[in-house]
């Protein structure tokens, strides 16, 4: 009797624990999808901790990170005893004794009904972060039963703990909870907690620092010492008082450690990169199709990504923008005043911030709530309220409405630049702004602006293409352009930017330095704005242009971006390149998981790109070139050859420069946002003036430092045969100091005179008299040629004249049109 109620017994004991393992294979298969998502061994033996990417330039300097949540893994031998004797203290005091799941601990939990504390060990809570084994999507269809739904996830968490107890070390458990878990903030990790609270790294935490951190775990927002600093210094005395109770910390040292204030000491982890920039920005974007195709996430598989940035050449590219930005911001409230700068093309005032406000998506919502009621919205946009607002002496508190904020920002100007290495197609400079804390639009890839005259070089490489060489001659005069627009014949009469035509003969690389806009229409004419278009597109430029007579003075909206590549094709040989932005990327044990190679393409034969190098050279080379206000920085040593492009669209809105030199190109553009915003005239915001000085400060702090890998020189010689004409002075004009007159200057007129400034240009060097012999009958007269060089100090007092008496005769110009 009694073996059979024996066998009986056993009979359910092994039914019971064969029932028990069915369940559990069922809940490890997800059986019916009953019971959702568990780790498997696979899992186990690869756990992902959600890790963000760093981002370094391409000498190794950090400057960014990518995260979902802050974290930056640390190996144990990393972290400060006293960390792991106070989790161990306060969390699982039995951690190094269980295997996973704390029988004891649980028992009295069961008993005590959890009024004991519970039983979750610290290898358990480890399972439930890692794998987030609470999460919804780890639920199955038994969630919805109310039990159930509770008891399933602590199930996964035991078989879990167990898994990972089997598979890691007690030490590689701890290190991997510390770099789990989370402390607040946005903060993850061990590591980065040093860092943000006390400002140190993790092995250097001291006791009372190592028990407020541990002591934060149990609420991270109750006990967070910045928000709470009262209830988080109570918890830290828990913990402490745990180490104590548990031997990890001698009795005599406890009240004193109790006794220490807080001694919070916020930090930084970007390690002195901001948490958003541009250029973090603009790689996320680069790398969004790559992450794609590779199933990687930006965000969580601590990735290493190193860009094709320089940080030298970054740091002075920086240091040149914000140096000029804050010159060219009170040139603008100095010409402007009191007076709103919006202004359409006629000069007719413009209400922008009415316009603006009404955009905002707020608006609508407040013409529904007030109908009928515009005191009610106007009372909303013109409350003032506390807010941070940019400015270059740092982030400035104020009380602004939402009018205020809009008419302030309606008046910064900004700037994007870029700079390229050609021949690597890699990217050295990317400055899409001049804050991306309150400007997030980049101005580098993004913003779409009016080219100016910096589009003309097309229209010169399309007359090349065409046969004609840079010596072919055309004459500066009144031009009229027939063309059709939907079937009606339309004239168009572009003007030069001083509003005067000098009826000399030029080549067609004195008109590209001097920025000639009659005879750059008249090239246009000649070889079909078709064709204008079609070579743009062929360098680089993929924005689409409309092709009208007007296309060569940059009647079309492109970006910097686009610019840079385009004319990084004459410098590489004719070789369009598309520029790469990441040079690698790696894992977290720096294997390399990608590699990145800039593909080329043949895009013009070399010897016409060396011809264009040669043309880009008039701007400093050629009378009255409009890149001259170079000679003004220490750029000209070693025969240094500069080339480059000036260009100002309509009513001074964008301003330009393109720079070449041997080894890279750089783009700069500035301008207001708000287009209605502009200069009033080309002394103020003509191109030479706003964007040349600062590719000149950031070209001459790249030479004047010997490491940043570039030096002077001249531009690479022909390596094919050039069998175009090309070297054709042009003949230098005597400047006359006593009545000068205009210096052309480089600014795009389409629809409306503009009467511009003259911009700073290189003295042309006053010739002495040389004895001429009489002309004979068949003899042409000869021209001198001797030169007498000006110092640089007369050269400055003869430009400062020319600019004074400029300025006199446009005032009388304007006295006589007034009467």
């Amino acid at each position: 009797m009694f073996k059979e109620i024996k066998n009986k017994y056993l009979r359910y004991f092994i039914i019971f624990i064969y029932f028990i393992i069915l369940f559990f294979c069922a809940l490890q298969i997800n059986f019916l999808w009953l019971f959702g998502y568990s780790p498997s061994y696979a899992d186990i033996k690869k756990p992902s901790q959600r890790v963000g990417s760093e981002l370094y330039t391409s000498d190794g300097k950090l400057i960014g990170r990518y995260f979902k949540e802050n974290r930056t893994p640390v190996a144990f031998k990393e972290i400060s005893k006293n960390v792991v004797n106070a989790l161990v203290a306060t969390e699982d005091v039995r951690f190094y004794k269980h295997s996973g799941i704390d029988i004891q601990a649980l028992g009295r939990a069961v008993v005590g009904m959890g009024k004991e504390g519970g039983a979750s060990t610290i290898t358990q809570q480890l399972a439930k972060n890692l794998y987030r084994t609470r999460y919804n999507k780890s639920s199955g269809l038994a969630k919805r039963i109310p039990l159930v739904r509770t008891i399933i996830p602590k199930l996964k968490e035991w078989m879990t703990a167990i898994k990972l107890e089997s598979n890691y070390s007690k030490d590689e458990i701890l290190t991997m909870y510390l770099n789990t878990v989370s402390f607040g903030n946005n903060t993850y990790g061990i590591k980065t907690a040093s860092r943000i609270y006390f400002n140190k790294e993790a092995s250097q935490l001291s006791v009372p620092q190592a028990a407020l951190l541990v002591g934060m775990l149990k609420a991270t927002t109750s006990y967070n010492p910045i928000k709470n600093p009262e209830r988080s210094l109570e918890r830290r005395n828990v913990v402490l008082s745990q180490m104590s109770k548990y031997n990890y910390l001698p009795k005599t040292e406890l009240e004193q450690y109790k006794a220490q204030p807080i001694g919070i000491e916020a930090g930084n982890d970007d390690e002195g990169s901001e948490n958003d920039s541009y250029l973090r920005t603009a790689v996320d974007k680069y790398l969004e199709k790559w992450c794609d195709e590779n199933n990687y996430n930006l965000y969580e598989d601590g990735l290493k990504i190193y860009t094709t940035i320089d940080s030298k050449l970054q740091r002075y590219a920086e240091e040149a923008v914000k140096d000029q930005m804050r010159i060219l911001q009170r040139r603008f409230y100095s010409v402007w005043g009191n007076e709103d700068p919006w202004e359409d093309s006629e000069r007719k005032k413009v209400d922008y911030p009415d316009r603006a406000k009404k955009s905002l998506p707020i608006y609508a919502l407040l013409q529904k709530k007030f109908p009928n009621q515009p005191d009610s919205v106007e009372a909303y946009f013109n409350k003032k309220k506390k807010m941070k607002i940019f400015s270059y002496k740092g982030d400035r508190d104020t009380l602004f409405s939402t009018m205020d904020s809009i008419r302030y920002y309606g008046k910064i100007l900004n700037t994007g630049m870029m700079t390229l290495e050609p021949r690597s197609g890699k990217i050295k400079v990317w400055v899409g702004g001049i804050d991306h804390k309150f400007f997030k639009y980049d101005h580098v890839n993004q913003a779409k602006r009016q080219a100016g005259s910096t589009f003309k070089p097309f229209a010169y490489l399309a007359a090349l293409e065409s046969g004609m060489s840079p010596c072919d001659k055309f004459t500066d005069k009144p031009v009229r352009i027939a063309y059709q627009d939907k079937g009606e014949t339309k004239y168009w009469e572009p003007k030069n930017a001083d509003w005067s035509y000098s009826y000399q003969e030029m080549s067609l690389r004195w008109a590209m330095g001097r920025s000639v806009n009659t005879i750059t229409a008249q090239v246009t004419e000649k070889v079909g704005w078709d064709n204008v278009v079609k070579w743009a597109h062929e360098c680089g430029i993929d924005s689409h242009l409309e092709s009208v007579p007007s296309v060569s003075l940059g009647s079309n909206d492109v970006t910097v971006y686009e610019m840079v590549k385009a004319y990084g094709t004459f410098l590489n040989e004719g070789n369009k390149v598309d520029p790469i932005l990441v040079e690698k990327i790696t894992d977290q044990n720096d294997n390399v998981i990608e590699e990145f190679v800039a593909k080329a393409k043949r895009a013009l034969s070399e010897e016409i790109a060396w011809l264009m190098l040669y043309m880009f050279r008039g701007g400093i080379e050629e009378p009255r070139g409009t890149s001259q206000a170079l000679w003004e920085w220490d750029l000209f040593k070693k025969n240094n050859q500069i080339g480059g492009k000036t260009g100002t669209s309509s009513d001074y809105v964008d301003a330009w420069y393109m720079g070449i030199t041997k080894d890279l190109v750089t783009g700069v553009w500035v301008g207001c946002d708000e287009r209605t915003a502009h200069f009033k005239n080309g002394e103020q915001g003509e191109g030479s003036r706003t964007a040349l000085p600062i590719f000149a400060k950031f070209m001459e702090k790249v030479y004047q430092d010997p490491n940043s890998g570039y030096t002077y020189g001249p531009f690479p010689k022909a390596k094919v045969e050039i069998t175009r004409t090309y070297n054709c002075p042009s003949p230098r004009i005597q400047i006359d100091t006593v009545q000068t007159d205009s210096v052309s200057v480089d600014s795009t007129v389409i629809d409306m005179p503009i009467i511009d400034q003259p911009e700073p240009i290189k003295i042309e060097q006053q010739q002495p008299k040389v004895e001429e012999k009489k002309n004979t009958e068949n003899q042409p007269k000869q021209e001198p040629v001797a030169t007498v060089p000006l110092t640089k100090k007369e050269e400055r007092e003869l430009r400062r004249k020319q600019r004074r008496e400029q300025k006199e005769k446009e005032k009388e110009k304007k006295n006589t049109n007034n009467q």
